[in-house]
């Protein structure tokens, strides 16, 4: 009896698994990313680390602003449906990155969103701006792509699968 029991308690917990995976993949990922290159080594690296979860990508603030708040050229959008992360970048065109993550935190729409500073800055003035902006992380894109992926491996660990999100 305990063999079946441990065999139904596997796919249990399979059933979970593939659940749990559905509706990760079911949730967006605003990537506000406006260096090409970048852009195509943020999207290899969240593709070879497992992130099924469709990618939305701003090249500008004003661009992740209006999908954000469905405005502009996502006027359509339905603006119930919230990115479960955004990965943002400091140095934008049009509107930075540091305010945009100040817009984020100053509406009640999307004060709560999890925001993770994905930048090559060094300059400890932007990660202290960021943090005091509201910032949940800070992370420095690693120049190395196996040291990249990892840093996203971590990133899609803890923010994807870990993070409890607040209630709508």
């Amino acid at each position: 009896m305990p063999i079946h029991q441990s065999a139904r308690d596997n796919k249990d917990a399979q059933a979970l698994q593939r659940q749990a995976r559905d509706e990760m993949s079911n949730k967006v990922i605003l990537l506000v990313e406006d260096n090409p290159d970048d852009e195509l080594l943020t999207l290899r690296a969240l593709k070879k680390s497992g992130v099924s979860n469709e990618v939305v990508v701003a090249h500008d603030g004003v661009e992740a602003l209006d999908y954000l708040f469905a405005s502009g050229t996502y006027a359509g959008r339905d603006p119930a449906v919230k990115p479960q992360l955004i990965l943002l970048d400091l140095k934008l065109p049009r509107v930075d990155g540091l305010e945009v993550l100040k817009r984020l935190r100053s509406d009640e729409r999307t004060r709560r969103l999890p925001v993770v500073i994905l930048t090559s800055s060094n300059e400890q003035r932007d990660m202290l701006d960021g943090y005091g902006l509201g910032a949940n992380s800070y992370v420095r894109k690693p120049v190395d792509f196996e040291q990249f992926i990892n840093a996203v491996e971590q990133l899609r660990l803890y923010w994807l699968v870990l993070n409890e999100a607040p209630p709508d």
